[in-house]
């Protein structure tokens, strides 16, 4: 990608090092609102390697992040007013939380990096500073067999950088505290809302054919006439799971992202059942109260890979319980929609 972030470069020995801006423009910020809503989201990336920021020497300290532009520019944004080098791995384009997971931001990549930029002869001492978020890829005594260097696990939060540094390296309980708060959950909806698209929008096609059903027999004219209301309900489904049940995480009962889901779901059939939107037979409106749920309760669980509620032990086992359950909800529900359109 075009590396407008770059602001000059210098050569030290054979290594060449780029130097970039603390200050994002408009092409950044851009370029967050585009990969937030999934858009060159796998090649929004930087190359790996070592960059400058300010005017750093021999003594200054050296940053760690991951080569997701996302993760690159908030941390160079947040070096402002600091000399100092950032290393940056290749993590396939994965922030530095996700990627530690993958094992991308790990060990092995971190001293081939340090190695490939021969970063024992830009600096002199023997230290480098990683995020927290990064420490579960990370084995400090291999990089330290392997390389020589220390590593310095840094705050969670790139914004509690200088703060960090000027206590000498110490971080508060505060900067070591993982948070998850509104505005990080509504950050993540965008992406997860485009993601699961051919989820919604195979059923919203199905939900539209099977409208076409009478007890006369098949009129694409009832979908063209119920099939819009009937759809609606299915996205408000899609809605509750990928949207609602995120921004209202903390606050829904249960643990299992599957159950936060269906509750959400099933408080959702019940505003669209008073609202007289569920149908007008009985057998249509169990109908929506077993669909919206269920799906609902599936796609919930797609937040799972972007909470720090859950870990992947965790998510394998619920998703062999509520999958199944979801499947037969689901089923249930379009048999009784079918029925309850076949006795009109």
């Amino acid at each position: 990608m075009k590396s407008n972030f770059i602001s000059g470069s210098f050569q030290i020995g054979e290594t060449t090092i780029n130097q970039v801006s603390s200050k994002l423009d408009i092409s950044d910020y851009l370029g967050s609102i585009m990969v937030r809503w999934g858009i060159n989201r796998n090649n929004y990336r930087v190359d790996p390697g070592l960059y400058s920021a300010g005017l750093p020497d021999e003594s200054s300290d050296v940053f760690v992040t991951a080569n997701y532009k996302l993760s690159f520019d908030h941390l160079r944004k947040n070096l402002s007013g600091i000399d100092g080098w950032i290393l940056v791995l290749d993590t396939k384009g994965v922030n530095v939380w996700c990627a530690a997971g993958k094992g991308t931001f790990g060990t092995v990549e971190l001293n081939k990096r340090i190695k490939l930029t021969s970063l024992d002869r830009i600096v002199k001492h023997k230290r480098i500073i990683l995020p927290q978020l990064g420490a579960t890829g990370v084995a400090a005594q291999k990089v330290k067999e392997d390389t020589g260097f220390n590593v310095r696990y840094g705050p969670v939060r790139a914004d509690d950088l200088k703060e960090f540094l000027e206590a000498d390296y110490k971080a508060t309980k505060e900067m070591r505290k993982v948070t998850f708060g509104f505005c990080d959950r509504i950050k993540l909806i965008p992406n997860d809302f485009v993601q699961g698209k051919y989820y919604l929008l195979g059923a919203l096609l199905v939900i539209f054919l099977l409208s076409a059903l009478n007890n006369k027999g098949i009129s694409l004219q009832n979908s063209v006439d119920f099939g819009m209301t009937r759809m609606l309900n299915v996205f408000l489904a899609y809605f509750s799971g990928i949207a609602i049940t995120p921004a209202l995480l903390p606050y829904i009962p249960f643990r299992s992202f599957s159950l936060k889901g269906f509750l959400a779901g099933l408080i959702a059939a019940l505003i669209m059942f008073l609202l007289n939107l569920t149908g007008n037979n009985i057998l249509e409106n169990i109908a929506w109260f077993l669909i919206i749920p269920s799906i609902s309760s599936f796609m919930a669980m797609n937040f799972t890979g972007s909470s720090t509620y859950t870990s992947l032990s965790g998510v394998k086992k619920e998703m062999k319980t509520a999958v199944p359950l979801q499947i037969i909800l689901l089923s249930a529900g379009l048999i009784f929609f079918v029925l309850g359109l076949l006795i009109k």
